[in-house]
């Protein structure tokens, strides 16, 4: 009988990281039976959309793997989120520390490495103390990883300052990347202000001292990035994805779905931007505009913004009319829904959605490509702005709404997409010839994307070396 090998899974508590780190984890042990996982959580210090989920996860019982609240620790909201996840994990370290020591004390199951989220390369001190392999997981794609490693061997070797770029009509060549990419545009913002960019450059040094990186994508995705990797100096790089979690909830409480099911199929433009996602008051009122001048059935996931300077999870609103435009819920009634938070897995598989207006989010493309969804792009914060240039320049998957737009995750943003603009993305997402080409090489990428998860496809393949290399330490 094999020897039983234990991994400590270290997420951070956002939940386009945890919810990709867990399904990994149950991708894991349901492959190879000798593997275990202990996933230890960290809760934010305020409260959080994904604390339930957090909740349901530490009351579940899952073979081979076990869930470990550490303690809620209270920690100052930096104006940064860049600074402020990262000084969280960081602070962390010591119960993690503890935590390993627990488990490495047992003996058996042998404990045969750390998986750490890209935020948390801290604990990399951790797995060296206890003279075990670290590893990555990254929970976006494999292009703007090799942007963060190019650009980490340009301020290593040339000296260069990224902050200098803000405002800027430069264009970069990148070698994970076919065309130039103009920086001010579609770089994150962390990249722009000083300490965030010290961050941004510190992790790629630090994924280069842990024994590979788990990239969440799929190599018939980004073949081009994929295959430049280890010329940037990467470690080991196994493309696993799509890593989601596409379990298509039950109608059941959804009354939504029972009004998608009234629509005729490929009718209805879907809008929805994430966790963070949200709109002020003027940008709320151009967007109801655009959808009732453009006639297209919609249904519109819109969020409350968190208290101006704070950086909190956003909230449905109690009566979403006092925002929208005097008398658009009536006049709309026939055509659309605005709802609160929204199910957007269940949506997105729905044959009435036939568009997603989306912040480009990774797990939000990978869903969307999934479930063979043409995107209009409208990125927010993060890497967003870059993940909308992959999708729309790089790849051809997506149309634009507004592929620069910046909105800061604790300011806000002062700039506003009118009405007009809106309305020409989302009829360049639904209508036309070049949109019917689109919507073709979107379904035959979905259809590359599963098969890349079955037996013998690229990602179980890539996932098998990963197994063989934990297992056989």
């Amino acid at each position: 009988m094999s020897a039983k090998s234990e991994l400590v899974f270290i997420p951070f508590a956002g939940p386009g990281h945890l919810v990709s780190m867990v399904e990994m984890a149950k991708l894991l042990v349901d492959r190879d039976d000798r593997l275990s996982i202990t996933v230890l959580i960290m809760k934010f210090p305020f409260e959080s959309e994904i604390d339930s989920y957090i909740e349901s996860l530490t009351a579940s019982v899952a073979a081979h793997i076990r869930f470990v609240l550490l303690p809620r620790r209270s920690h100052s909201l930096r104006t940064s989120p860049v600074a402020f996840i990262y000084h969280f994990m960081e602070s962390y370290k010591a119960d993690v520390r503890e935590a390993v020591a627990e488990l490495s004390a047992c003996g058996s199951p042998q404990l045969a490495g750390l998986v750490l989220d890209m935020f948390c390369t801290s604990m990399i001190d951790v797995a060296v103390e206890f003279g075990v392999p670290s590893y990555i997981f990254f929970p976006s794609g494999a292009a703007i990883l090799g942007v963060m490693l190019h650009f980490q061997s340009l301020q290593g070797e040339q000296h260069m300052d990224p902050t200098r770029l803000k405002g800027s009509d430069a264009e970069l060549d990148f070698p994970c990347l076919a065309n130039p990419l103009p920086a001010a545009k579609f770089l994150p913002l962390a990249v722009f202000m000083e300490e965030d960019c010290r961050i941004f450059l510190e992790l790629p040094l630090r994924y280069r001292e842990t024994k590979g990186i788990l990239v969440n994508t799929f190599a018939e995705l980004e073949p081009h990035a994929m295959e430049v990797l280890a010329s940037l100096g990467a470690p080991v790089v196994y493309s696993v994805g799509p890593i989601l979690n596409i379990k298509v909830e039950s109608k059941k409480g959804f009354e939504i779905l029972d009004w998608l099911d009234q629509q005729p199929d490929a009718s209805v433009v879907f809008l929805c931007f994430g966790s963070g996602g949200y709109f002020d008051l003027h940008q709320t009122k151009e967007i109801a505009h655009a959808l009732e001048r453009s006639r297209y059935r919609f249904l519109w996931s819109l969020r409350q913004p968190p208290a101006k300077g704070k950086l909190e999870a956003l909230r449905d609103y109690a009566d979403p009319a006092k925002v929208l435009p005097e008398g658009f819920l009536n006049r709309t009634a026939g055509v659309g829904r605005v709802i609160g938070w929204a199910p957007q897995v269940a949506i997105l598989a729905h044959p009435a959605i036939g568009g997603f207006v989306s912040h480009c989010g990774w797990n939000s493309a990978l869903e969307s490509i999934w479930f063979g969804m043409p995107v209009a792009a409208w990125p927010q914060y993060a890497e967003q702005h870059f993940n909308a240039f992959h999708l729309v320049v790089e790849l051809g998957l997506a149309a634009e709404i507004k592929m620069d737009y910046r909105r800061d995750l604790v300011k806000g943003s002062d700039d506003v997409v009118m009405a007009n603009e809106i309305e020409r993305g989302i009829r360049k997402l639904m209508e036309g010839e070049e949109a019917r080409e689109r919507r073709k090489k979107v379904k035959e990428v979905s259809e590359k994307s599963r098969k890349a998860l079955m037996e013998g496809g690229s990602s179980y393949l890539s996932l098998a070396r990963f197994i063989e290399d934990v297992c056989s330490q």
